[in-house]
């Protein structure tokens, strides 16, 4: 499946994991300050998202979560991108450099500070070289590992993310290139649950991701999934005018033409007929049919 992972155009993988991750520490949202793309002094140093929590002494009941501390340090490599000792002590600076800039001297504890480093796949060879150099692995819960020694310098977790259980993580486990048929289903029905319109917004980012990145379990899926595709541009119609409005806003009709595009590859990509195809963009957008064809030329 390594064609499905590699496209020619470059999927955006770290909105889908700050929403996943949203997603999964949604009952605890109250509690918790989500902080994307954190910038440290300078636009180049930017951690991928930053979990900052109200109050330190609140748990968290998540077997991700339970880890965190008062300030945590999330970085986030996608399925083409390397997790190697070079990441890890980059992940470790980041941390250091955060309790650096605080307001005041030592305005952020070092011991109030934890670093998580999520990935699709188990990164052996880091594995094997911490462990060479003295550090001890261990796991309490599945696909998450706790390094332990002088390498890390601050309470340190490694997240596995397809080796997470898949009804407990299905956020962050199908932000993947490797799902199948049922996967794809299962990530569907459970978007059918979701009521609340945060989590509609932040489902739509992950559903984003993941249906640009497994283009072939989407196509298995199409034949007969009416319902599940109902649900699916239920969830996308908020992202989708989004950008309608965006581009309303700076005089530009480039996004509204963006979204029809990216409506009908969703369509496509789910095997319906040209003709439905036709009738939803002229439904959803107001088109008449001679613009809708010209746009099904694209």
């Amino acid at each position: 499946r390594k064609d499905v992972i590699m496209s020619s155009t470059k999927i955006q993988w770290h909105p889908g994991f700050a929403a996943a991750m949203n997603l999964e520490l949604k009952e605890y949202r109250k509690d918790l300050i989500f902080e994307k793309e954190y910038n440290l002094n300078t636009k180049p140093l930017e951690i991928d998202l930053l979990i900052i929590k109200k109050e330190a002494s609140v748990p968290i009941e998540n077997d991700i979560g339970s880890f965190f501390r008062g300030h945590n340090i999330l970085e986030y490599k996608s399925p083409e991108d390397s997790l190697d000792i070079d990441v890890f002590y980059k992940s470790e600076a980041y941390a250091g450099l955060y309790k650096s800039y605080g307001k005041t001297v030592n305005a952020v504890k070092a011991d109030d500070i934890t670093v998580s480093i999520l990935r699709d796949s188990e990164p052996r060879k880091l594995f094997r070289y911490l462990k060479e150099q003295g550090n001890k692995i261990s796991s309490r819960y599945r696909g998450i590992y706790y390094i332990e020694g002088n390498t890390a310098w601050f309470p340190t977790q490694i997240i596995v993310t397809k080796r997470l259980d898949k009804n407990m993580h299905i956020w962050l486990r199908s932000l993947s290139g490797r799902l199948d048929k049922n996967d794809v289903k299962n990530l569907l029905e459970r978007v059918g649950e979701i009521s609340d319109k945060w989590d509609k917004e932040m489902v739509g980012a992950v559903l984003a991701v993941s249906i640009e990145a497994n283009k072939q379990a989407v196509r298995e899926l199409a034949g007969g999934e009416h319902m599940l595709l109902e649900t699916l541009m239920e969830i996308m119609e908020p992202q989708i005018t989004e950008k309608l409005d965006e581009a309303q806003r700076e005089g530009r009709k480039e996004g509204r033409k963006e979204g029809i595009q990216g409506t009908i590859k969703i369509l496509r990509n789910f095997n319906h007929q040209e003709s439905e195809v036709k009738g939803t963009i002229m439904e959803q957008y107001g088109l008449t049919e001679d613009e809708a064809e010209e746009y099904l030329k694209i």
